[in-house]
C-alpha cells in the first residue's frame, strides 16, 4: 500500500513516477524498499491516467453505500421466520391433541 501512496504523492507533487523517485519517497518515510515492487509499480502505472483512475475509484466507492437499504430489509425477514415458527408449533400442538382425542 505504501508503494501506491508514494506514487500518488509523486503524482500530486507533479513529479515523474520513476523507480528512483518511488524508492526515494519510501526511504524518506523509513520503509525498507523492495526494488522489484517499485519496478512493478512503475511498470503497472505506465500509460495509466491517474486522474481518471482516481475519479473512477471515487465513484465506485459510493456504490457500496447504496447496498445499505437491503440491510434494513433483514428485520422483515426475521419476523417472517418467527411467524413460520409459531405456525409450525401450533400445527404440532394440534397433532398432539389428536392423539388424546
Amino acid at each position: 500500500m505504501e508503494y501506491i501512496y508514494a506514487a500518488l504523492l509523486l503524482y500530486k507533487a507533479g513529479k515523474d513516477i520513476t523507480e528512483e523517485a518511488v524508492t526515494a519517497v519510501l526511504q524518506a518515510a523509513g520503509v525498507d524498499v523492495v526494488d522489484a515492487r517499485a519496478k512493478a509499480l512503475v511498470a503497472a502505472l505506465d500509460g495509466v491516467d491517474i486522474e481518471e483512475a482516481m475519479a473512477t475509484a471515487a465513484v465506485s466507492t459510493a456504490a457500496p453505500a447504496a447496498a445499505a437499504p437491503t440491510a434494513a430489509a433483514a428485520p422483515v425477514e426475521e419476523e417472517a421466520v418467527e411467524e413460520e415458527e409459531d405456525k409450525s408449533e401450533e400445527s404440532g400442538m394440534a397433532g398432539l391433541g389428536a392423539l388424546f382425542g
